[in-house]
């Protein structure tokens, strides 16, 4: 059996919506990557440069420190990551949370969602991270109906 996790981080609503939906179809669990200080709406402003957002993303080595933990990580095969995407990439909190497990063996698979850029080379930079998971193509998942979503899921689970 293949026991499924979708964890996502939503700084809008934007992904939390669109990971309930994937959770929903692919009978999976769902975890929010929710940061130990939340996000303000004046730390979001992606046009001052000196945002935490904007800080954060010109800092190779940010890692944002997250509120609560995956307690049984070790029971799921698959795990979809969702996430905003920030400066072509995903947020440095995503990267917080793959280098907090050991996914060696899982299957991981990114989404995202997005304002108007693609995954960008999103992929590249989280892979290598876990260089040990089995990573599946990813995809923006904006704006998709529930058949697009069963689909996608037919296609990489």
């Amino acid at each position: 059996m293949n026991k499924i996790l979708v964890a996502y981080f939503s700084a809008s609503g934007t992904t939390k919506n669109t990971a309930k939906r994937l959770a929903s179809a692919a009978n999976a669990d769902l975890f929010e990557i929710k940061p130990a200080v939340a996000y303000t709406p004046s730390d979001l402003d992606w046009t001052n440069k000196k945002s935490r957002s904007s800080v954060e993303m010109n800092n190779p080595d940010s890692r944002p420190e997250i509120a609560e933990t995956v307690s049984n990580m070790e029971e799921y095969d698959t795990v979809f990551i969702g996430f905003p995407i920030w400066w072509y990439v995903a947020p440095t909190i995503i990267n917080t949370f793959l280098e907090s497990y050991d996914f060696s063996g899982k299957t991981l698979i990114p989404f995202a969602t997005s304002g108007g850029s693609g995954m960008g080379k999103t992929a590249d930079v989280l892979k290598r991270l876990c260089k040990d998971a089995n990573w599946k193509p990813g995809r923006i998942l904006n704006h998709v109906s529930d058949a697009e979503i069963a689909n996608w899921l037919n296609v990489v689970i």
